[in-house]
């Protein structure tokens, strides 16, 4: 296999990180024709171009044979079992625990294709978006949830909070002021979760970056440099969420195995 074909292929040691925590093949039946790391490039192709399925070149397998394997890693929680063994790897890396004490919450509305169906759209009056809204909390991304863009921040919450309660050990999370009242009583009563509103200094003119906020600004930032989440093209809420979970397990094999600071790529210019 060439290396590199694609600016979105996996290296060997991002490979590494992630062919370990693959389920087994199944040694029933007929041998798989298309080698594991191809089906992850391709992937990763469809999620950092934003083509779709059917859009997959030639020499990535067949789109039928990709998106079968997306399926059934997904129904089986590989991208889950991904993101927490590559955020344990990378948070060793930097020197920290393995579990983050605390988390930050924000959403993210962002405008749906039309094959969003009714059902699972809305419409957000705050940013004059139709379609759906990303509910994320991240120290390095640890849960999300897609909804329509109607919910309100202080309820579409809800079920993030509930997630990383269930699956982490985050009983501390950093909120903006959209999801003061009520849903601060709820986390702490039903989750025993504390829920702390960072608000903007009352005396302060302008943008600045405001503590503990920028880390979610980021990171949706860096989920939102793929294709594919510049906005939501997916029937299903559930691929949404798939298609975030494996736009992060690719940015954390990249912080995993760059031995330097992160570079943007040079700019061409064409005379």
């Amino acid at each position: 296999m060439p290396p590199d074909r694609y600016p979105s292929d996996l290296t060997d040691e991002q490979w590494e990180l992630i062919e370990s925590l693959l389920p087994e093949p199944n040694t029933g039946g007929r041998p798989e024709k298309h080698p594991r790391r191809e089906i992850v490039n391709a992937i990763l192709y469809v999620v950092r171009s934003g083509c779709p399925w059917r859009y997959l070149p030639t020499d990535l397998p067949p789109w039928q044979t990709v998106y079968w394997y997306f399926q059934q890693w997904e129904a089986v929680g590989v991208t889950e079992r991904l993101l927490t063994e590559l955020r344990i790897k990378a948070r060793r890396q930097a020197g920290r625990a393995d579990e983050p004490s605390a988390g930050i919450i924000d959403s993210q509305s962002v405008k749906g294709a039309d094959t969003v169906g009714r059902g699972s759209r809305g419409y957000d009056a705050g940013k004059k978006v139709n379609g759906r809204k990303r509910f994320i909390i991240t120290d390095m991304l640890i849960t999300v949830a897609v909804l329509g863009a109607s919910w309100r921040d202080r309820d579409g919450a809800k079920t993030t909070l509930l997630s990383a309660y269930l699956t982490t050990p985050i009983r501390h999370v950093f909120a903006d002021q959209g999801f003061a009242g009520r849903l601060v009583d709820w986390a702490r009563d039903t989750l025993r979760t504390t829920l702390e509103i960072v608000r903007k200094p009352a005396d302060q003119p302008g943008f600045s970056v405001i503590s503990r906020r920028w880390v979610v600004e980021r990171t949706l930032a860096w989920l939102t440099a793929c294709r594919r989440l510049a906005r939501d093209d997916e029937r299903d809420p559930a691929v949404s969420e798939a298609i975030i979970r494996w736009a992060a397990i690719a940015g954390m094999t990249r912080r995993l195995t760059r031995e330097g600071p992160a570079q943007r790529q040079s700019r061409y210019i064409c005379d």
